[in-house]
């Protein structure tokens, strides 16, 4: 876009400090268009007319304006819709920067008249790179020993700027010594995690989570525990996400995964935290170390399907109780077997609506105690053959 000398508006989306605002700087300065920086969470639809107006005068005068929005998913509905108009003329070209996913946080009519470049967290080369600059800035080393840089690197977290503002900080008091990992810490303090509990990282997480449980990787399953535990993530949140986990992706399989799972809950809620973290821990590591079937998950998304396809459908007669004596004229429960008296407590009864066909929803996996259920529904559909094929006879 450069080259061509003709730049689009753009949405840059990443983690804080991997340089959005200073990349759109620098594309103002190349394209040669005035930068005008507004931050979302300052500004209103005011703010933005008076912007707009001054970059029309600009650009009678032969001048384009570059409009830079901090945390552009900060402005609601209507004050999206107002950058439209100017967008689509070319009144201004906008650089929208954003922490969360656009997809989600912006209009769709504004989100296509934009390009999304993601920009990721900085990675530990990129920020010894930054530290490196800084220090050529400051004319000496940081007074720190190998092991203290690394954990500097490793506390920022990818955010090239909080590495720059703890530089400063530890330049600024002045150590006498270089200092070791314990004393870094303690003269930076620790920083909490990058984690929202109400945005997109909430929901990679225990996406993160779940899956590395369905993969039965005990230990990522609980890296990932202690990444949203220390994020400050409500553990009632994740112990109700382990009971559905131990439903939809284990169910019959092990049937004693979903008492561990709200065992596990209960012992959380009573031990309270810290302690009772360690009861979603063994949660998790009993839930990741189960045999794994989705059967039951499966068969009951078919049944739905099926219920909605056959509508109101009434049961067979043969299975209706039939508590007045019209309903038995009605023949009610006329031909009804109970089951119980049945040879070997299986009387191979239609239990499905007249005129629908049987149909097989679950099908148990060869895994865990599905295996043996799979025996049981495939004897039962050996003997529900045999019977039905003696009534015909």
């Amino acid at each position: 876009m450069i080259a061509a000398r003709h730049l689009a508006s753009i949405v840059f989306w990443g983690p804080p400090g991997t340089g959005k605002t200073t990349i759109a700087r620098l594309l103002a300065e190349v394209s040669d268009l005035h930068f005008e920086p507004l931050s979302a969470v300052f500004s209103g639809v005011a703010e933005l007319r008076k912007v707009f107006d001054a970059a029309r005068e600009r650009r009678a005068m032969g001048r384009g304006t570059l409009l830079f929005v901090d945390e552009i998913h900060r402005f609601n509905k209507a004050q999206q819709d107002a950058f439209l108009p100017v967008v689509e003329d070319g009144t201004i070209t906008l650089i929208g920067a954003t922490t969360e996913n656009p997809s989600f946080e912006l209009n769709g009519a504004l989100l296509s008249r934009c390009r999304v470049l993601v920009l990721n967290r900085l990675d530990a080369a990129a920020l010894e790179k930054i530290l490196a600059r800084a220090e050529a800035e400051e004319g000496k080393r940081l007074p720190l020993d190998p092991d203290a840089r690394q954990t500097l690197l490793a506390l920022a977290d990818g955010d090239g700027r909080y590495m720059l503002n703890l530089a400063e900080a530890i330049w600024e008091a002045k150590p006498k010594a270089p200092l070791d990992t314990a004393h870094l810490v303690s003269l930076v303090q620790r920083r909490a995690p990058l984690y929202d509990k109400a945005e997109e990282s909430h929901y990679n997480l225990i996406s993160a989570l779940h899956k590395s449980l369905r993969g039965s990787d005990a230990d990522a399953g609980l890296y990932w525990l202690a990444r949203m535990l220390a994020g400050g993530e409500d553990p009632h949140y994740i112990a109700r996400r382990l009971v559905r986990f131990a439903v939809e992706d284990i169910g019959m399989a092990d049937p004693a995964a979903l008492a561990q799972a709200i065992a596990g809950w209960e012992a959380f809620e009573r031990l309270g935290s810290p302690e009772g973290e360690l009861a979603i821990a063994q949660v998790v590591l009993y839930l990741a170390t189960a045999p794994k079937s989705n059967a039951g998950y499966v068969a009951f998304g078919q049944a739905q399907g099926a219920a909605r396809e056959t509508g109101s459908l009434m049961p067979p007669k043969h299975i209706l109780n039939a508590p007045t004596r019209l309903m038995k004229d009605l023949g009610y429960a006329k031909g009804y077997e109970y089951d119980h008296d049945a040879e070997e407590a299986f009387s191979g009864q239609n239990y499905f609506p007249d005129g629908m066909a049987r149909r097989d929803f679950y099908r148990p996996a060869e895994r865990g105690f599905e295996r043996e259920i799979k025996k049981r529904l495939a004897y039962w559909t050996k003997l529900r053959k045999e019977r039905s094929g003696r009534e015909s006879g």
